[in-house]
């Protein structure tokens, strides 16, 4: 059975590209995106998007008066479209309550430091200007904390002493292309297993 993904946004969808590649090409099978939403009207994801003839939704949060209004209108779109998995590709808002309880162990994002080490916004510069000599990304499930969620995947990066911030994000950024579509691979063939804190690579 296909299982149907939405992708939450904000910029510019480097991520979502690679998650897009990885369905067409083949590497994850039994899969579609059936919408891409985004928070920010014109996010160059959304064009990434409509170039794969996928429906693209704007929802502008600041025409609601509570984020919960604004997580229903999401939800409704997201059960509207029979959406399955939910991946958050450069989205800059944290999920709420009722999202996440409506698909528990079935949001997923991708985070440019190795967690649980420098959270938030701006992971990348956070790593370099304290001093690590590796760095990298993790893919994890979302819960209500701040990038604390079940670690899926995670990829390290050495930091070079010739390094700026940009040039450790850009080699970070290569890493996020390849492990957040074999997270989504992962899934979709059902060898994920949430266990507490640890997520179980299952083989069937």
């Amino acid at each position: 059975m296909t299982k149907n993904i939405a992708v939450l946004v904000s910029g510019r969808g480097s991520n979502l590209q690679s998650i897009i590649n990885s369905i067409e090409s083949g590497y994850i099978k039994s899969s579609k995106i059936s919408v891409v939403i985004s928070d920010v009207e014109d996010a160059y994801a959304l064009q990434r998007a409509r170039d794969h003839g996928i429906l693209d939704i704007f929802i502008d949060p600041l025409s609601y008066t509570t984020k919960q209004e604004y997580e229903r209108d999401i939800l409704t779109v997201l059960k509207d479209n029979s959406v399955d998995l939910v991946l958050l590709a450069g989205y800059m808002r944290l999920i709420g309550k009722e999202l996440i309880a409506a698909y528990s162990n079935r949001i997923i994002n991708i985070h440019p430091a190795l967690l649980p080490s420098f959270k938030g916004l701006g992971a990348q510069q956070q790593a370099f200007e304290y001093g690590v000599k590796v760095s990298g990304c993790t893919v994890h499930f979302v819960d209500e904390g701040i990038d604390t969620g079940p670690i899926i995947l995670q990829r390290c990066v050495p930091v070079l002493d010739t390094d700026t911030a940009r040039d450790l994000a850009a080699r970070i950024l290569e890493e996020e292309h390849k492990i957040f579509p074999e997270a989504v691979k992962l899934f979709v063939e059902g060898k994920l297993k949430v266990e507490g804190r640890i997520v179980v690579h299952t083989l069937h």
